[in-house]
């Protein structure tokens, strides 16, 4: 039977309820922000006729066990719903009123939003749906919750768990340092190990922010940096495994929450930072909370019934044999069938190779439309005069992150399935906007590549227009998608 039993607690896997209490919080808050982030791209993200129309998610997937309640309706009005029912799912969560529901319940919605809008998803959103998966099974309303508050009625307070300890809280522990593990042994290559990676990722025609953008042009740092970071995530997270004494565990949530500070402040990666913080609240040791150093032995240990602990203990042998196989450097890209189809039931994706490769050019994109009045703007940029070479502000120009992952992974192969749904939707968003003279005549999506070296040539890239191409093969088209370069990094 997978459940802990007392004499075979290690320390390293004994979480406080109060510790739990603040993760719940943090992880209803970004569920609502999430929800808050999502409205108003709904129809042009998650709507018919947006950028992802179901029958070109299903090419793309390639398999049905991909599920998403988003799926059912094909229309805007039923992904807004999926949208509010996961922020009303957070703020129940964040509350903690009908906690396990609402976990279940924001789980379905966020894995079902996920892969609604799959394209423009990144790690950041896939390491919180992983979470959320195993807090269905960790008791989060012990403290500082409405459901709490109830059962002081009936249970007195003195009996309520103080700890927990259960595969459950095997998982979290274990989920979070595979994240770190797979990112640092994905960055021992040369790219990591000649010294360019990270200012090329600073850039803001890659994932830089102006502030990255300006730190990447300071060697001196950047350099030792790197080794810094692949050091950092292969070893450090591994200490909590090693030594979990109450001083590590604080000692590593301060170093790694200020590690995602910096990622937030330096890098347009969504969510991934604050996702990346709330996962190390768990970790919190007792005594930031208590005034004496209470062993958790003497305390009321909260575990899992025996089926609860079954069903866990199954999805994380699933996990680990992902995380396991996609582990570099014997990674593999493709997962046997009947594994790729358990990941995919419990969204339980464990690739976690990020910004492992970091090719060494800039890469932008930006749109070229005629309008009625005979101008020439970036509808991405809001209707700002093309610049071809280079955009000022790179994808930092665009409207957010999710725009950015968008366009980072429609050059991949197989997205070509949404070329011309994404043209399309831009223009018409743009249109509904504006009135008769600044309607959109036609529109073309462009990817610019700039390879590192003093001599380097700029290419340009067509990647698809509005309104299509004729049948005759105007333009030719499919010849220029072809010639995209579809080797960009996982992100």
């Amino acid at each position: 039977m997978p459940r802990l039993r007392r004499a075979h607690r290690p320390a390293a896997f004994l979480l406080d309820t109060r510790s739990l209490a603040l993760y719940r919080i943090g992880l209803g808050l970004l569920l609502v922000a999430d929800a808050i982030f999502r409205g108003p791209d709904v129809a042009i993200m998650l709507g018919p006729d947006g950028v992802f129309p179901l029958d070109a998610l299903a090419r793309f997937h390639g398999t049905v066990t991909l599920w998403s309640v988003a799926y059912l309706h094909d229309s805007a009005a039923w992904s807004g719903a999926v949208v509010a029912i996961e922020g009303l799912a957070g703020i129940s969560l964040a509350l903690g009123w009908q906690t396990r529901l609402a976990t279940i319940v924001g789980w379905v919605a966020l894995v079902s939003l996920i892969r609604r809008a799959s394209p423009a998803v990144n790690a950041g959103d896939v390491w919180l749906a992983c979470q959320m998966f195993w807090a269905m099974f960790l008791p989060l309303a012990a403290r500082w919750s409405v459901d709490a508050s109830r059962r002081r009625a009936t249970v007195p307070v003195a009996a309520a768990p103080t700890a927990a300890c259960s595969v459950a809280t095997v998982a979290v522990v274990l989920q979070l340092v595979a994240v770190y593990l797979g990112a640092g042994l994905s960055k021992c290559n040369a790219d990591w190990f000649t010294g360019d990676a990270i200012p090329h990722a600073l850039s803001v025609h890659d994932h830089g922010t102006p502030l990255g953008m300006m730190l990447s042009g300071f060697p001196w740092l950047t350099r030792p940096l790197q080794w810094l970071v692949i050091a950092g995530e292969v070893v450090l997270p591994l200490l909590l495994l090693a030594r979990p004494t109450p001083r590590v565990r604080l000692g590593l949530f301060v170093v790694f929450t200020l590690f995602h500070l910096a990622i937030w402040l330096s890098m347009t990666v969504g969510f991934f930072p604050m996702v990346g913080v709330v996962a190390w609240l768990p970790l919190l040791p007792s005594t930031v909370w208590a005034l004496t150093d209470t062993q958790f032995e003497n305390e009321r240990i909260k575990t899992l019934s025996q089926p609860a602990s079954w069903l866990c203990a199954g999805a994380g042998a699933i996990a680990a044999c992902a995380f396991l196989i996609q582990l570099p450097p014997w990674r593999q890209e493709r997962l046997p069938l009947p594994l790729a189809m358990a990941v995919n039931l419990t969204a339980l994706h464990q690739q976690w190779a990020m910004f492992g490769g970091v090719p060494s050019r800039e890469q932008w994109v930006y749109t070229r439309a005629i309008l009625a009045d005979g101008s020439e703007v970036d509808l991405l940029r809001d209707g700002r005069p093309v610049e071809r070479d280079l955009p000022a502000g790179g994808f930092t120009s665009l409207h957010h992150h999710r725009w950015h992952n968008l366009f980072w992974h429609l050059a991949k192969p197989g997205a070509e399935v949404f070329a011309e749904p994404a043209a399309r939707a831009l223009a018409m968003e743009w249109n509904l906007r504006h009135g008769p003279d600044r309607q959109v005549s036609s529109l073309e999506i462009h990817f610019g590549i700039k390879p590192s070296g003093a001599n380097a040539v700029v290419r340009d890239y067509l990647y698809a227009s509005w309104p299509p191409r004729s049948p005759a093969g105007a333009g030719n088209l499919e010849r220029l998608l072809d010639s995209i370069p579809r080797d960009g990094g996982e992100r």
